[in-house]
């Protein structure tokens, strides 16, 4: 797989065709891959890609999902249109590498939900799921992925083919966990649309338009694979980012330095990750040691390393994250001219200058994300001339799960009007 630099003449020409399929086939081919050649689903491999029947959704288990699983999963006030056909499920293990650690080579999964339906274009919506404490509570496992089963519900239940990564160090990768690293996350997400594209052989179909979205850690996500996208040249026809934080600069500021009261006791945890994360990847020693307080250090890497599970630590942890972070880190992060503040800098999805359209979500009491953060792309892209940037306001009752909602059902509609 894409251990070699992607040639971007070679995306650009196909892009121009305005197919997705043909802009993606033409840099396998470039690397000397046989995309279109089938590729086994079951245990046989090519070019290091298996690809994995998982089962199926029936149009009764889908429609189950949007209803008696939604009302479990959510009070926010939100309907969705019944499934139009069954779909058939798909883990996928692909090469990829770790651009960190001098593209090391690695596996990764993911899942593929491929809808049991005529067409032989399929539009493709590109999921990038949102934060999970558990290393199975990913898109190929999406019994254990409520937002996964969702988006299935919703896309490939209406002819979408939903393509979504576990990211490095979830699902079957056998990696540290790499939450809110920029580069890995980008690479898996990249290589994981590869994959899909070169099993589109086996299942009879090409990809239409491309589209990507993502909630939460996925908004995030959505954002810095898109600005991959753009890099090399693929096509993309919309983005849908919910509860994204675009600059995590900003966002690990607010949060260690300007705490609320609104803001979710599970950030603390989910901070302890993102800490050790980049000390794994970016070759940090010691940093995770200086930066969370005696106390919680021992908790925090038991999570990281999921040597016991996070019902099991909850309490261990501070309910807010300024109780979690030593002094000296609070104040380096202030001023933002430490090593981490840096890597926090360049790690934003919003600052480049956007030619694919976006809408970003945002709700009233959303304790994750605020909508000053959820809204950074509008005013930036709008004052350097770039793509359009659109606001959805999920209403002043929306949490982080009703933005979600909101998103799926509006991204959703928006999407098929530019089919």
């Amino acid at each position: 797989m894409p251990t070699r630099e992607l040639s971007r003449r070679n995306f650009l020409r196909s892009a121009a065709t305005g197919s997705v399929g043909a802009a993606i086939a033409a840099t396998l081919q470039a690397q000397g891959f046989a995309a279109s050649a089938p590729l086994s689903t079951g245990s046989a491999q090519r070019n290091g890609i298996t690809v994995e029947s998982i089962g199926a959704y029936s149009v009764e288990r889908l429609n189950e999902i949007l209803t008696t699983e939604l009302a479990e999963f959510s009070d926010f006030a939100i309907s969705f249109p019944p499934a139009k056909n069954g779909v058939k499920l798909y883990r996928v293990t692909y090469p990829s590498v770790i651009p960190e650690k001098k593209n090391r080579p690695t596996v990764a999964s993911g899942l593929i939900a491929l809808p049991d339906v005529d067409d032989k274009t399929l539009p493709v919506a590109m999921y990038q799921h949102g934060s999970v404490f558990g290393k199975d509570e990913v898109p190929s496992s999406p019994e254990n992925s409520m937002e996964t089963r969702l988006m299935i519900a919703n896309f490939a239940g209406q002819g979408y083919m939903v393509v979504a990564a576990d990211y490095f160090g979830r699902g079957l990768s056998q990696e540290p966990n790499s939450y809110i690293v920029k580069p890995s996350t980008q690479q898996a997400c990249l290589d994981m649309l590869f994959a899909a594209q070169m099993a589109c052989a086996d299942f009879g179909v090409e990809m239409g338009s491309l589209f990507v979205n993502g909630w939460s850690q996925g908004g995030w996500s959505a954002l810095v694979f898109l600005n991959k996208l753009e890099s090399v040249g693929i096509p993309v026809a919309a983005a849908a980012i919910a509860s994204g934080p675009p600059d995590l600069y900003a966002m690990l500021n607010r949060w260690v330095n300007n705490w609320q009261e609104v803001d979710a006791v599970y950030i603390a945890p989910l901070v302890s990750i993102m800490l050790h994360a980049y000390e794994e990847y970016f070759g940090l020693p010691g940093f995770t040691t200086s930066a969370i307080k005696p106390e919680y250090q021992e908790v925090a890497r038991q999570l990281y390393f999921n040597e016991q599970d996070y019902k099991d630590l909850m309490s261990e942890f501070p309910a807010k994250l300024p109780d979690m972070v030593q002094d000296d880190f609070k104040a380096a992060l202030a001023m933002g001219d430490d090593r981490f503040s840096y890597l926090l800098q360049e790690s934003h999805g919003y600052r480049w200058r956007m030619t694919t359209p976006m809408r970003v979500y945002t709700g009233g009491i959303d304790e994750v994300t605020p909508v000053y953060l959820g809204q950074l792309p509008i005013g930036y892209q709008q004052i350097i001339g770039g793509a359009t940037v659109e606001a959805v306001d999920a209403g002043p009752k929306a949490d982080h799960r009703g933005v979600f909602l909101t998103s799926l059902a509006d991204a959703k509609a928006w999407f098929d009007e530019l089919l």
